[in-house]
């Protein structure tokens, strides 16, 4: 099995999940995993053209497309491409592309003045080979802003699971966690500036909080 696979699966439930297209208007563009928490598309500083890695099923893409800014949202999963797509797709300004996300970032000619991932692609990508390519595609200037879950203390870099459990057949997904101060450092080897990293506290301090970092590219 593919780690297609594993995000067609995960699609599947989470479109259950997500609610009529009037829920996630009302919702708007948010950052963390707690609706109306933390701070919305102003970390982007209302780029022209912006590109999401890992734009599911296209809340965040149709919302910055409604306010005018041309988005482009990529996902590897057939499913959530096809959904966002179907969710979205008369909205002016919004394009939802079935793509690896390194991939797109090689192959495509565009530029961005933003390259943002909400729990995304950028959880689940290896950042020596991912950041490159972003700053390839990036105006100068431009942002990069993602999010995704804090790393266990103690345990950074690359990290396994079994996208299939315990049971069945063998699905190995990997995604990358580091602390607010390996960002930092990873972000400028890359050569990124203005590099802030943080972990946003939960509604609840007892629940988990959300780490959210951004940079700026030359």
């Amino acid at each position: 099995m593919s780690v297609v696979s594993y995000w067609d699966r995960y699609a599947a439930g989470a479109v259950e999940k997500v609610g009529p297209v009037e829920v996630s208007v009302e919702k708007g563009f948010g950052w963390t995993q707690y609706d109306h928490h933390g701070p919305a598309e102003e970390l982007l500083e209302q780029p022209d053209r912006a590109l999401e890695l890992g734009c599911g099923y296209g809340d965040a893409v149709a919302y910055l497309a409604r306010k005018g800014v041309d988005t482009t949202g990529v996902d590897i999963s057939p499913t959530q491409v096809k959904y966002a797509a179907e969710r979205w797709g008369d909205v002016p300004k919004a394009r939802f592309v079935l793509r690896e996300a390194i991939d797109y970032l090689k192959a495509t000619e565009e530029t961005f003045d933003a390259v943002y991932s909400i729990w995304g692609a950028f959880w689940f990508t290896d950042p020596r080979r991912l950041l490159p390519v972003i700053r390839e595609r990036l105006n100068p200037n431009g942002v990069l802003a993602f999010s995704q879950a804090p790393a266990v203390d103690g345990c950074y870099g690359a990290q396994g699971m079994y996208g299939n459990g315990f049971n069945g057949k063998v699905l190995p997904v990997q995604r990358w966690a580091y602390s607010t101060e390996m960002w930092k450092g990873i972000l400028l080897h890359h050569g990124f500036l203005d590099v802030e990293a943080r972990v946003l506290e939960a509604p609840d301090p007892e629940n988990l909080g959300t780490l959210i970092v951004t940079a700026r590219a030359v």
